[in-house]
C-alpha cells in the first residue's frame, strides 16, 4: 500500500529510529482543523497528534497533506496516534494571511511537481503568475503552469505567449476540462507514485482538474459566477489523491492572495534575468536609478527588460525585505537607522537649497 503513495528507500532509511519504537510509516491524506486521515500498510486510518508532538512542535513542526508520519496504529478501531513527522523533502509555504506577527503556512509537503493554476478569464494575471512562480521555486518541487478554461478564451495562445515570456523553460499548458483539450499532455507529467499539487486563486479550476485525471467526481466543484471572471471557492481542506495512473495529486483550497514567506532564492530563480542584470552593474549596491553603467537602466531603455516585470520583481523585493526587519529585531533597527540618516540627509538638503534661493 505505501509503495503507492511513493515510499521510498530512503523514507524507510529515515524512519529506521522510530521502527524500534514499535510505530509504523504513514502518509497524511487528508488535514482539516486538527483532523488527520492517513494511510498505512493495514488502510486508511483517523489520526490525532501525540501529547508529546502537539505539545513541542512549533509552527512549521504539525503534520500538513502529504507529509510521512510515524504513528502508533490501532487498525482494529480504525484509528492511530501521530508520534513523529520524518523530513520533508520539499514543502510549499505562504505567509499566514491575518493580523498579528507574521508567521509561514505550510500548505503542502513531499509533492515533486508544482501545478501552478490560472484561469484563462477576466481574473487572469501574469504578476500572479510569477508570485506562485517564485513560491513553488522555493519549495523545491519543479513547477508547471496550467492554464485552466482555454474554452472561454479567444486568445488562448497569445496569452500563453505572455506567460511563456516570464517562465523561463517552465511547462505551460493551456487546458480544457469540459471539452479534454490539453489534458492528456497535462497528465503525462503525473507519472505513478509521484506527487503533483495543485495550487492556485480560488474558482480557477483545481478540482475539476482532478475529477478530469480520476474520470470520476471525488471533489466538489461549482460553475464560475455569472460575469464568466470570478470563479467560486469549493475545496474546504487539503486532500492527497490517488488516481487511477498510479500518479498522486494533492488538491488545495483556493488562495485568495499568496504573500511570499522566506523565498529568496524562489524570487531570484523566478526572476533569473533580472538577477543576471543586476550583477552586470558597475556598482554592487547599484540601485539603479542614476548610477553610470547601470546594466537594468539599459535593458529599460533598450526595452530588452519590460518596466512591468521590473517593477514586479522590485515588489516582491521590497515585499521580503519588509517581512525580514518584521521578524529579525537587528534588521528592524538597521532599517530605521537607514531611514532616519535618509530624513536628515533630505532635511539638510532642503534647507541648503532654501537659503541658495
Amino acid at each position: 500500500m505505501l509503495e503507492r503513495y511513493g515510499w521510498s528507500d530512503t523514507l524507510q532509511r529515515q524512519f529506521a529510529s522510530h521502527a524500534t519504537e514499535g510505530l509504523v510509516p504513514a502518509r497524511v491524506l487528508v488535514q482539516q482543523r486538527g483532523h488527520y486521515e492517513v494511510v498505512a500498510d493495514c488502510g486508511e486510518l483517523t489520526a490525532t497528534l501525540g501529547g508529546k508532538l502537539a505539545h513541542e512542535a512549533d509552527d512549521g513542526g504539525f503534520p500538513i497533506t502529504g507529509d510521512w508520519v510515524a504513528i502508533a496504529a490501532r487498525s482494529g478501531e480504525g484509528a492511530a496516534t501521530i508520534r513523529h513527522v520524518l523530513p520533508r523533502s520539499s514543502v510549499f509555504k505562504r505567509r499566514a494571511a491575518g493580523p498579528g506577527a507574521p508567521r509561514a503556512q505550510l500548505v503542502a509537503a513531499n509533492v515533486d511537481i508544482a501545478l501552478l493554476v490560472a484561469s484563462l478569464n477576466a481574473e487572469f494575471n501574469l504578476r500572479r503568475i510569477e508570485r506562485y512562480l517564485a513560491a513553488a521555486w522555493e519549495s523545491g518541487a519543479d513547477p508547471v503552469i496550467v492554464l485552466t478554461k482555454a474554452d472561454m478564451c479567444d486568445c488562448v495562445e497569445a496569452l500563453k505567449a505572455e506567460v511563456e515570456a516570464v517562465a523561463f523553460g517552465v511547462p505551460v499548458h493551456a487546458v480544457s476540462a469540459l471539452t479534454g483539450r490539453g489534458l492528456d499532455l497535462l497528465q503525462a507529467c503525473l507519472l505513478p507514485r509521484r506527487t503533483a499539487v495543485l495550487l492556485g486563486s480560488s474558482g480557477v479550476g483545481k478540482s475539476t482538474l482532478v475529477n478530469a485525471f480520476a474520470a470520476e467526481s471525488v471533489m466538489e466543484t461549482r460553475a464560475i459566477s455569472a460575469d464568466g471572471a470570478r470563479g467560486r471557492h469549493t475545496t474546504t481542506h487539503r486532500e492527497l489523491v490517488l488516481l487511477p495512473s498510479g500518479a498522486l495529486i494533492l488538491d488545495t483550497p483556493g488562495m485568495r492572495e499568496l504573500g511570499l514567506w522566506d523565498a529568496d532564492a524562489g524570487v531570484s530563480s523566478a526572476f533569473a534575468e533580472i538577477e543576471a542584470l543586476i550583477a552586470q552593474c558597475r556598482f554592487h549596491d547599484c540601485r539603479h536609478l542614476t548610477e553610470p553603467h547601470c546594466a537594468v537602466r539599459e535593458a529599460l531603455s533598450n526595452g530588452s527588460l519590460d518596466p512591468e516585470r521590473w517593477a514586479a520583481y522590485g515588489k516582491l523585493q521590497r515585499e521580503l525585505a519588509f517581512q525580514e526587519r518584521k521578524n529579525d529585531p537587528i534588521a528592524r533597527s538597521e532599517s530605521r537607522k537607514v531611514w532616519i540618516r535618509r530624513h536628515l540627509d533630505y532635511r539638510a538638503r532642503k534647507k541648503f537649497e532654501e537659503r541658495d534661493e
